[in-house]
């Protein structure tokens, strides 16, 4: 799940066309996801965001940089995909299909978050299935909702951390999300909340409350109550379904049905405006449109990772302890759980990105500490590395820092604490991650814990024995390409590639013969 999701955060970051927005992939090309019909690789897109509500306390200004590490994939074969976005991240947006409810894989990454301290909130996608396709009633779609909530709580109460606080994903506290990743429209209670704040003046957050669980208007009496039954013994219908459902399937079904003087009050009385060419659209189409316009996905859910997700400050200061392996009174630690800028620098390398220079990678991770800048002199300390001692530590010169955006990059002269970067010039010291400080005594971050062993394993060899050469250093790459793969040599002088499943080495057998290695090669289990 997630893709479609992706594309409209990405869409509203102008990377991709609104009109390409869940039929293209925003992850970096490669043809796995479209061939497997599952996501086989993270990626970053920085965001410019401006709120247009209350800001959280504390905040200076409406204007917000999200780094969204998108499109982290769900298939167990990728978990190590999964690990490497989330060491980077503060926040997870959790997307359940309201159809299928919580799968295994979205499980696993969910436990995988809470293990690393990422707070989540939910999205509850493909509500538009239930809208058309299945025909539910709004009571049934709110009991749908209800269990999809109460999987992901179950989850959260047995993998959370009590440092996080309380993380459990509560509509009436505004993290949760319902809405359609294909058609692009999404809402939250608080949507809905502030519409009807705004119409009867009545207080937006006791109206969240109201709009969820067993809360039901009274007309009649003018009165809310806990029970279905009136004053007068009628049946009153749930506030959710009333006065949030209840104008979508209207909506719906004036769109659907052609009623265009229904379509035209409605839009007037909501204050939709559609563009020239939308109001010739029927139907699907109109509807898609109108949904869009009158709910906009992207910007429900931007804002509520805004409001409801932990800024760099706030998340480094329970997840110091859990990352930094050094002491947690040493200088290095206060300056990671404060999020300095002016500290001394700790970077943590997650991942490596191949570039387009076959051979060679961008070093991908996020800055805890400090600043890290062009022709900086750096110590590198990678996997193997061993406070105290000298084995795999190194000491470099940072050739250029680039801040990624999807496919591309952009040079830049800095990256303070808080945010990912790209760096030149390090990808032929780490094998796959590490960490990078200007300090000598600073302790490095703790290793990624994956879900999943390298248990697969195949032996392969040049058919020309001359093509050897090219095998060794295709086997180097590859092995810096994908976090769980592991490519080494037996006693017997064979060369093995390991990997988590049938699928995985199908896939890495794949990317060594396209991308790293041109010898014509041969395999043998």
């Amino acid at each position: 799940h997630g893709k479609t999701v992706t594309d409209l955060l990405v869409c509203k970051a102008g990377i991709i066309a609104s009109a390409k927005a869940g039929t293209v992939s925003s992850t970096p090309p490669g043809g796995e996801e479209q061939e497997r019909g599952i996501m086989t690789k993270s990626t970053v897109v920085p965001l410019y965001f401006e709120l247009n509500e209350e800001v959280p306390p504390g905040t200076q200004g409406k204007a917000f940089l999200i780094s969204l590490m998108i499109d982290s994939p769900t298939h167990v074969d990728m978990s190590s995909e999964a690990a490497t976005a989330l060491r980077v991240s503060d926040g997870a947006l959790v997307v359940v299909d309201c159809v299928e409810g919580v799968c295994v894989q979205t499980e696993t990454v969910l436990r995988q978050a809470l293990g690393e301290r990422i707070k989540p909130c939910l999205v509850v996608d493909n509500v538009d299935c239930m809208l058309g396709e299945l025909q539910n009633d709004p009571e049934d779609m709110y009991q749908s909702f209800s269990r999809a909530i109460e999987s992901v709580n179950a989850v959260i109460a047995t993998f959370h951390d009590d440092k996080m606080g309380d993380v459990q994903v509560d509509p009436t506290k505004g993290t949760v999300a319902f809405g359609s990743g294909l058609h692009r429209w999404a809402f939250s209670l608080n949507t809905f909340a502030r519409m009807y704040a705004q119409k009867f003046g009545v207080d937006k957050a006791k109206m969240m409350e109201r709009l969820w669980g067993d809360n039901y208007f009274d007309t009649n009496g003018r009165k809310w109550k806990n029970c279905p039954t009136a004053d007068d013994g009628s049946n009153l219908r749930r506030s959710f379904c009333r006065f949030i459902l209840d104008p979508i399937f209207e909506m719906a079904s004036a769109i659907m049905g052609d009623d265009k003087p229904v379509i035209e009050r409605m839009l007037t009385a909501l204050n939709i405006q559609l563009k020239p060419e939308e109001k010739c659209l029927l139907q699907k189409n109109l509807l898609m449109a109108v949904m869009r316009t009158w709910l906009p996905a992207a910007d429900c859910l931007l804002a509520m990772a805004v409001l409801h997700l932990p800024c760099p400050t706030t998340a480094q200061e329970y997840r110091c302890e859990t990352l930094y392996t050094g002491p947690q009174d040493d200088p290095y630690a206060t300056a990671f759980r404060k999020c300095d800028p002016n500290g001394p620098l700790i970077m943590y390398v997650s991942k490596m990105v191949p570039t387009n220079d076959r051979g060679r990678f961008y070093a991908f991770g996020r800055v805890f500490s400090g600043t890290i800048h062009t022709g900086m002199q750096v110590r590198i300390m990678g996997g193997n590395f061993t406070t105290g001692k000298k084995d795999d530590l190194f000491i470099q010169t940072i050739q250029r820092t680039l801040l990624m955006m999807g496919h591309t990059t952009q040079p830049v002269e800095d990256c303070p604490s808080g945010n990912v970067i790209g760096l030149v010039g390090v990808d032929q010291l780490l094998v796959k991650s590490g960490t990078i400080t200007d300090a000598e005594d600073a302790w490095p971050i703790k290793d990624m814990r994956f879900f999943a062993s390298p248990v697969v394993r195949v032996a392969v060899e040049p058919k020309n024995p001359a093509d050897l050469p090219k095998l060794v250093e295709g086997l180097k790459c590859l092995a810096k390409s994908d976090s769980l793969c592991q490519c080494y040599t037996e006693v017997s002088g064979e060369f093995i590639i390991a990997c988590v499943s049938e699928q995985h080495l199908e896939i890495c057998l794949k990317v060594l013969r396209n991308e790293y290695c041109t010898a014509e090669l041969r395999t043998s289990g």
